[in-house]
C-alpha cells in the first residue's frame, strides 16, 4: 500500500550568476561522512572527495545529474536571496533514513538543473534564470505521520516504499518553528500516555499533524518576521467527532499544547489549534470533519502583495519565501488592464495578487475544490476597495469546455497538479490560439444561448464568488495573448510545452526555474507562451 497523500518525498526570494558547469557527483561512500562545517558568508570553497570505498556502494534511488560535455551549456544566472544559507550542504542527520531529501550535497542545484537548461537554451529562450532560493529551514508546511508508542513516539515521514515512519526531530527544511511544536507535541503524547496511531491494527488516537508556519506578523521588525514564525497545528485524531470516547484525552493533549505554546507561555510559539476528524482505512490523511479550537481561526500570510488567509484544509506552498519570489516575476508578465483567467486556481492566491498589482479589469478564478471558497472569500474582503477590477471565484472543473473560460480573457494563468495539464485544456489553447479562433467564436456565441441548460454552467454559477459590483464587458472577440504555465512537475511539462509549440499555436519566449525544495530533484517552472500571430 503506497504512502498516504501528502507524505510523499519532497519533490522553493532572489538574482548572482553561476558559470560552472553541474559538476559529477561520485558514488557514495558505505559510511556517512559529514561533510565540511559551512564556509564564511559568500566564500565559496570546494568539498575534498570521499575517500574511495573498499566494498561497492549501495546504489542511490535518486536521480543522477547529468555529466558535463561539450555540448553542455553553463548554468542559468541564479538569484540568490540574503536569507539563504551560506553553505550549499544539507548536514542533516536523518539523511539516508528519511525519504525527504535525496542528495545533501550542492542544494543551490538540483540534478536536473542543467538539463532544464539546456532545454529552454535549445527551444531559443535565452534569458533564462534559476532562483536557488533558502536552502535550509524552508519548509513552512508539513504533513508528518504520528507512530511508536507514548514512550517513544515517532513523528515524521515514511521510509522509501513502506510505512515504517522515521523520526526527524532535528530536520533541517523544516521552519526552526516547526522542529519546536514537533518537541512539544511528543512530550505531551508521552506526558498524557497519547497513543499513536497504529495501522495494522487500526487502533490509537493520534494519527497525523499538520504543521504550517505564518510568518505573518504585523508587530514586529519585517526582517524579524520570518525567524519568529508561528505554528498552526492540526492534530488528526482517530475518532468521528468530539464526542467520541477518546474525547477526553483529545481535550487534555490541545491544553498542554496551549499551555505550553500559546500566547501566556514562555515562548508563544503554536499560532492556532484545530482537530480532524479521521476513521478510515484508506491512505487519505484528512476527514471531512473540521473543528477549531484554539487560537485564531483565520492563518494569514503575505503573498504576491496581498494577505492570503489559507484553512488547514486548503492547498498552501510549502516554501513561502520561494513562492513569493515567483509570484513577483510572474506579475511582471501580466500586462496592466488585462483580462485574466487563473485555471486550477486553489483559493485564488495567484490571481488575486496579480488583480491588485496590475490593475486587472476581470480576473476569473477557476478551481475544482469547492473547499477553497471561504479562503478566497476572506482573502478577497481585504482587497482595496478602489482596484476598479472584477473578480470571480468559481467552483468547476476547468477541463469540461474549458473554452468558456478562455473567451474573453487576454492572459491566462495554468497551475495543475504534477501531472500537468488536462488533454482537453491542451487543446483548447491551440485552437482558439490560430486557424480556429473564428470557428470558436462563432460556437461560444450560439452556446450562451443554450447555457442555462448546461448543468456544469449552472453548477459554476451557483458556486461562484463575486468580489467586485464593477461592470466589465468582456467581449466573445477577445482570446488570451499571453499563456503563463507555472509546473511543479518537469516531465509532464516538457510533454504540455512540445504540444503547444509543435502546433504553431504557441511560441515560447520566457522561462524560469525556482528551487522549491532544496535537497531534491524536483524544480519548479514559470514559463511565458505569447501567442502566434496569424498569417
Amino acid at each position: 500500500m503506497p504512502p498516504p497523500a501528502g507524505l510523499l518525498p519532497w519533490p522553493s526570494p532572489s538574482t548572482t550568476r553561476l558559470t560552472t558547469p553541474t559538476p559529477t557527483r561520485p558514488p557514495p561512500p558505505p559510511t556517512r561522512v559529514r561533510p565540511p562545517p559551512p564556509p564564511p558568508p559568500y566564500t565559496r570553497v570546494r568539498l575534498p572527495p570521499p575517500p574511495p570505498p573498499t566494498t561497492p556502494p549501495r546504489p542511490r534511488l535518486e536521480a543522477t545529474a547529468p555529466k558535463p560535455t561539450a555540448a553542455s551549456n553553463p548554468l542559468p544566472p541564479d538569484t540568490a536571496s540574503t536569507a539563504s544559507s551560506s553553505s550549499t550542504c544539507l548536514d542533516c542527520v536523518h539523511f539516508g533514513k528519511c525519504s525527504g531529501c535525496t542528495h545533501e550535497v550542492d542544494l543551490d542545484k538540483p540534478p536536473v538543473l542543467q538539463e532544464v537548461a539546456n532545454f529552454f537554451k535549445g527551444h531559443g529562450v535565452g534569458d533564462f534564470t534559476f532562483s536557488r532560493g533558502r536552502l535550509s529551514q524552508w519548509r513552512c508546511r508539513a504533513k508528518l505521520a504520528v507512530r511508536g508508542t507514548p514512550e517513544n513516539p515517532l513523528i515524521g515521514l515514511y521510509q522509501e516504499g513502506t510505512h515504517v515512519v522515521t523520526d526527524i526531530p532535528e530536520c533541517r527544511a523544516h521552519h526552526p518553528s516547526i522542529n519546536a511544536a514537533v518537541k512539544l507535541l511528543r512530550q505531551g503524547i508521552s506526558e498524557l500516555n497519547i497513543q499513536p496511531f497504529d495501522e495494522d491494527a487500526g487502533t490509537g488516537e493520534l494519527r497525523y499533524v499538520q504543521m504550517a508556519v505564518t510568518t505573518y506578523n504585523t508587530s514586529i521588525p519585517v526582517d524579524k518576521r520570518y525567524e519568529q514564525g508561528r505554528v498552526q497545528v492540526s492534530l488528526v485524531w482517530n475518532s468521528r467527532d468530539e464526542r467520541s470516547q477518546n474525547a477526553e484525552k483529545l481535550a487534555l493533549l490541545i491544553e498542554f499544547l496551549w499551555r505550553n505554546g500559546g500566547p501566556k507561555s514562555s515562548v508563544h510559539l503554536i499560532h492556532s489549534i484545530w482537530v480532524n476528524f479521521q476513521t478510515s482505512t484508506s491512505n487519505i490523511i484528512f476527514g471531512h470533519k473540521w473543528r477549531h479550537l484554539k487560537g485564531e481561526r483565520d492563518l494569514w500570510e503575505r503573498y504576491g502583495g496581498v494577505d492570503i488567509s489559507l484553512d488547514p484544509c486548503s492547498f498552501g506552498q510549502a516554501n513561502t519565501l520561494s513562492f513569493n519570489s515567483l509570484l513577483h516575476k510572474l506579475n511582471k508578465y501580466v500586462p496592466r488592464g488585462s483580462t485574466v483567467v487563473d485555471l486550477y486556481s486553489g483559493a485564488g492566491v495567484i490571481g488575486l495578487s496579480v488583480a491588485a498589482s496590475r490593475k486587472c479589469r476581470s480576473v476569473k478564478c477557476v478551481e475544482i475544490n469547492k473547499q477553497s471558497k471561504m479562503s478566497f472569500e476572506k482573502s478577497a474582503s481585504r482587497l482595496p476597495t478602489n482596484l476598479g477590477c472584477t473578480i470571480t471565484w468559481h467552483n468547476t472543473d476547468a477541463s469540461v469546455e474549458p473554452v468558456h473560460w478562455l473567451e474573453g480573457s487576454s492572459v491566462v494563468i495554468v497551475d495543475p497538479p504534477r501531472k500537468g495539464l488536462h488533454p482537453s485544456v491542451i487543446g483548447a489553447l491551440q485552437k482558439v490560439a490560430l486557424s480556429e479562433r473564428k470557428a470558436y467564436k462563432a460556437k461560444s456565441s450560439l452556446a450562451k444561448v443554450k447555457d442555462e441548460k448546461r448543468p456544469w454552467i449552472l453548477r459554476a454559477r451557483e458556486a461562484a464568488v463575486h468580489v467586485d459590483n464593477t461592470t466589465t464587458e468582456e467581449s466573445s472577440e477577445t482570446w488570451p495573448e499571453t499563456l503563463i504555465y507555472i509546473s511543479c512537475g518537469w516531465e509532464s511539462f516538457k510533454k504540455d510545452c512540445k504540444s503547444l509549440i509543435s502546433s504553431k499555436a504557441w511560441q515560447l519566449e520566457n522561462a524560469h526555474a525556482f528551487n522549491f525544495f532544496p535537497g531534491t530533484d524536483s524544480i519548479e517552472i514559470l514559463a511565458i507562451f505569447k501567442r502566434e500571430s496569424e498569417a
